[in-house]
């Protein structure tokens, strides 16, 4: 049976009750081939990998018990939702994964069960997407539980950042948005990989992000200077049920928003769009327009607010 619950009822049940090698020998299993040999892998201070043939990438995120997930999620899912996380944050770049190291902060009470259905998720992940988990550290952190992912990448062209889109361009969003948690998205999603990639080739794409901390706040960061973005409440890709503000704040979608440049020719896009990606949404939700002339029927999006850390 999977298992649920994160801290142990038993002292025999817990990772205390093993110790700190036989934890790390432990994990080493637990990966099983999706954690190369030393010195490629699991073994040395550091693992030796092969110089990435572009430009490379680095990213990082936790999953963190409380705030990520909790008891109601299966420990697959959550290490699952570690990687993938990271693998969102390299395909917002337009980049392949190539690798993955894995620091672990937990409280001795961790249930020994859960945490090896854990990382049989995250190495069920690793060998979906071809990115080796090839090292990590282990430490005492008492009364939570943290697990944070590290990922290099490559560029396979262009990189796409976040700076770049001008007051004119159009601005897109793949998949839908809001109520991520309700429908269980902030853990089954898909990184927008291919997608991402395949929109780094686009000479007409300028700028993208992808949509971790809701909307609203991820388009700031798009956003030109001098410029507003211009969204309308009817063309927002919303979930079944979801409001205007969950759409532009719940976060956690883990979907690509990017701007277009309006001479790009959007039409032709969104065809070689739906040939290329039949079962990704991708919806035009306003444009950038300059500051003091957003059109009366757009959203006023000052009045909303995503996830941020601290407030």
């Amino acid at each position: 049976m999977t298992a649920n619950r994160l801290f142990s009822r038993t002292a025999r049940g817990s990772v205390s009750s093993i110790g700190e090698r036989a934890l790390i020998g432990s994990i080493r299993r637990w990966l099983g081939p999706a954690s190369p040999r030393a010195p490629a892998g699991i073994g040395d201070d550091c693992a030796v990998l092969p110089p990435p043939r572009g430009r490379e990438l680095l990213t990082v995120d936790p999953v963190a018990y409380g705030i990520h997930f909790d008891d109601r999620i299966p420990a697959r899912a959550a290490g699952a939702k570690l990687l993938k996380r990271n693998l969102s944050d390299i395909a917002a770049m337009g980049g392949r994964p190539r690798a993955a190291v894995v620091a672990l902060a937990l409280d001795g009470r961790v249930s020994i069960e859960w945490l090896a259905e854990f990382y049989r998720g995250l190495a069920r992940e690793s060998r979906l997407r071809g990115v080796p988990v090839v090292g990590g550290d282990v430490t005492l952190l008492p009364g939570s539980f943290v697990a944070t992912l590290a990922l290099t990448g490559e560029a396979t062209g262009r990189i796409l950042t976040r700076t770049g889109s001008r007051a004119g361009d159009w601005i897109y969003v793949t998949g839908a948005v809001g109520r991520s948690v309700r429908t269980r998205h902030h853990y089954l999603f898909e990184p927008r990989l291919a997608e991402g990639a395949w929109l780094a080739r686009r000479k007409g794409v300028r700028a993208m992000i992808d949509v971790s901390d809701g909307l609203a706040k991820d388009l700031a960061a798009l956003t030109p200077k001098g410029a507003v973005p211009a969204v309308y409440a009817a063309r927002l890709p919303r979930r079944a049920g979801a409001t205007v503000r969950e759409a532009l704040c719940d976060g956690e979608d883990y979907e690509l928003a990017f701007s277009v440049a309006p001479g790009a020719g959007c039409a032709a896009l969104e065809k070689a769009w739906r040939r290329g990606f039949p079962r990704t949404r991708l919806t035009s939700i306003g444009r950038f327009v300059r500051t003091g002339a957003v059109p009366p029927d757009a959203i006023p999006l000052g009045r909303f607010r995503g996830y941020e850390h601290f407030r």
